[in-house]
């Protein structure tokens, strides 16, 4: 059943955008503040407080927990994550994976959660990370790539090494979402960023099967999963089954900014029962007059009652120059929008268009 009012909240809204972020980052690199108990929960709060959404995201990066488990990572300002090695070879593998996860390691993570659980009373917490694929390609590329060509290389050129590699991230980021879910955290996010990159038969082949056995590690908590990935159109149905294949019940999938979702609907009901989707206001009309916007997100909006459930997000993270007053302001949109049959009335219109 529908909730009165549409939930909504921003990939990462804690964070670039916000002013008071800046501040308290002030002379802290990424990977400290994201492991500063303190600092990771106040910039978790941050937009919660500002622009009213609906949830929190856990403020971390994807290649936190490679540095956790002792791996050389850095983000390099205006670069991103940076390996001190790409590890390529049969034998860079075999000494990666001899690496763990510890509790101990784990323990910033853990206390920020309980700290950001606390503070956001009624509020959900989601806890995040990146999906085994995704990390697998910065580790294999060594830094950012467009198109991942030595990733995809390796994936089919060398499958037995691959394979030891993604599910050695696999579980490692199953380990690193099951600590936020047990301090507190209320659903989690499996964030591809790269998987978009891959064939549907790449992807079933080599990605599909780590992020089944890394949302393994929480499908006994009974937590919804969301799982997102960009440029992911070709992959939507492969991605549900992916979450569903682990045993978890309760199953969103988000859509970027690419698919309408009324699109995306279609898709994820073929065959299957229909699943609630997450997205998908396009990131650059943030930055577009208040009408243009206003429109696109109502268009969202109309077009996401046409999946079973819908948490309006963008189609892709906050980009760092948007100003925070339009977010609120979007929140203030959607909220507004409940009970509104003229879209319910729209939605199921454009669901049967032939």
């Amino acid at each position: 059943m529908r909730p009165e009012i549409t939930p909504v909240w921003f990939m990462r809204q804690a964070g670039r955008s916000l002013p008071e972020y800046r501040a308290a980052r002030e002379g802290v690199s990424m990977l400290d503040s994201c492991l500063r108990p303190d600092l990771a929960s106040e910039i978790t709060l941050q937009p919660v407080r500002r622009h009213g959404v609906d949830a929190g995201i856990f403020f971390s990066d994807i290649v936190v927990p490679l540095r956790l488990a002792g791996v050389e990572v850095d983000i390099a300002p205006g670069v991103g994550p940076v390996m001190g090695q790409a590890y390529r070879t049969p034998d860079d593998v075999a000494r990666l994976v001899e690496t763990e996860l510890t509790a101990d390691a784990l323990a910033p993570i853990t206390e920020a959660v309980a700290l950001t659980v606390d503070a956001l009373g009624e509020t959900p917490l989601i806890g995040f990370a990146g999906a085994p694929f995704t990390l697998a390609a910065y580790l294999v590329e060594g830094r950012p790539s467009r198109d991942h060509l030595a990733a995809r290389a390796l994936l089919r050129g060398d499958p037995e090494t691959w394979q030891r590699l993604v599910d050695w991230a696999a579980d490692l980021t199953g380990t690193f979402l099951r600590a936020q879910v047990t301090a507190g955290a209320s659903a989690a996010q499996l964030f591809d960023s790269w998987a978009g990159s891959l064939s549907l038969a790449d992807y079933a082949a080599g990605a599909a099967p780590a992020s089944t056995r890394a949302l393994g590690h929480v499908a006994d908590l009974g937590v919804p999963v969301v799982h997102f990935g960009t440029g992911t159109a070709h992959l939507l149905p492969a991605m549900r089954d992916a979450v569903t294949a682990a045993g978890v019940r309760d199953v969103a999938v988000g859509v970027d900014y690419r698919t309408p979702l009324d699109e995306a609907a279609t898709l994820l009901a073929d065959g299957h029962a229909p699943v609630p989707v997450q997205g998908n206001i396009d990131p650059a009309l943030l930055a577009a007059p208040w009408d243009v916007l206003e429109a696109h997100v109502r268009d969202v909006v109309r077009r996401g009652r046409t999946a079973p459930g819908h948490v309006v997000n963008l189609g892709h993270g906050v980009p760092p120059d948007t100003d925070p007053d339009v977010l609120t302001r979007v929140v203030g949109l959607v909220h507004a929008l409940a009970g509104d049959t003229s879209t319910d009335t729209a939605a199921r219109g454009e669901a049967t268009r032939p």
